[in-house]
């Protein structure tokens, strides 16, 4: 993916984006669902392209082909950004890219990563890591987490949300939320977490609890509780607080609302709590946060 014609999706607007799909050469390439991808590139372009997306791949323990391994280093070294998605990140191991850094994959191949690659610091537990110039993350799922987070990075928290909105994914899960390995039984009595989800962020100026949560979706708190982990990976509390700041820096990238105003829609209370709250997620003030978009 680099920098090129406009991007475009279901009707947001248009991003600085032209993707292309490589392979080792142009051509059709084999997939085991029974069906080909035709790559319209081949390595070269790999190798002057501005960001890597490498997906899972067969044969992904014996790494990548030492040709499209040096593609992969020659891009690092030019400046590209280089993520993977699932086994994906064995590629990135085979090429040294991963080397000293944390990364992760999907939680049934970490051991084997870490096995083959000694260097490579695995987390099996999370999402997705981002490391700056090099991201990895988990199962496919968290392929759609990374990208939305390479996205917010790019172009701001309003977009992001947009699109996730477009694609109908799941609301914003930070990196380091778990990776879904058990899961437990279902109650009979479960309508799904979805519409309770939405529920709450249309109604994050109010002081939710887990039992209003678990009201909505008539469940026992207790019940509503294990079955919140299972389904998004982390606690109500903490979701509630990343979609209350997550809402927050859409309206402080958006709109010329007040700290305070934006600090009671999002339910973060005083001001000082807002600003509290705000730097221990983001490592900066609203203010700042503010600033940074309004220079871009």
């Amino acid at each position: 993916m680099e920098a090129g014609m406009p991007f475009h999706i279901l009707g947001q607007p248009q991003l600085p984006y032209e993707l292309m799909l490589c392979g080792r050469t142009p051509g059709p390439v084999e997939t085991h669902n029974g069906w080909p991808l035709t790559a319209t590139h081949g390595l070269d372009t790999v190798r002057t392209a501005d960001t890597v997306i490498v997906p899972a791949f067969r044969g992904f323990l014996q790494g990548a082909p030492h040709d499209a391994a040096a593609a992969l280093r020659q891009a690092h070294h030019n400046g590209a950004r280089i993520a993977s998605i699932c086994t994906g990140a064995f590629a990135l191991a085979s090429a040294g890219l991963l080397d000293g850094r944390r990364a992760t994959t999907h939680w049934r191949h970490a051991d084997d990563l870490a096995r083959l690659y000694p260097k490579v610091e695995v987390d099996p537990d999370v999402l997705y890591v981002d490391t700056g110039n090099v991201l990895t993350s988990a199962g496919v799922a968290s392929g759609i987490d990374l990208c939305l987070h390479l996205l917010r990075r790019d172009h701001g928290t309003a977009i992001a949300n947009a699109i996730a909105r477009e694609i109908v994914a799941a609301p914003h899960r930070e990196g380091g939320q778990a990776q879904f390995i058990k899961r437990p039984p279902t109650p009979s009595n479960k309508s799904g977490l979805g519409a309770t989800l939405e529920w709450a962020l249309t109604h994050l100026d109010k002081p939710l609890t887990v039992a209003d949560l678990a009201a909505h979706a008539r469940l026992s708190t207790r019940t509503f509780a294990r079955s919140f982990a299972a389904e998004t990976g982390t606690t109500p509390m903490k979701w509630l607080n990343t979609a209350r700041i997550d809402r927050a820096r859409e309206l402080l990238e958006t709109t010329h609302a007040t700290i305070s105003h934006i600090s009671q829609t999002c339910g973060l209370g005083t001001p000082a709590n807002f600003r509290q709250h705000f730097r221990r997620t983001t490592g900066t003030t609203p203010s700042e946060y503010r600033q940074t978009f309004t220079t871009t």
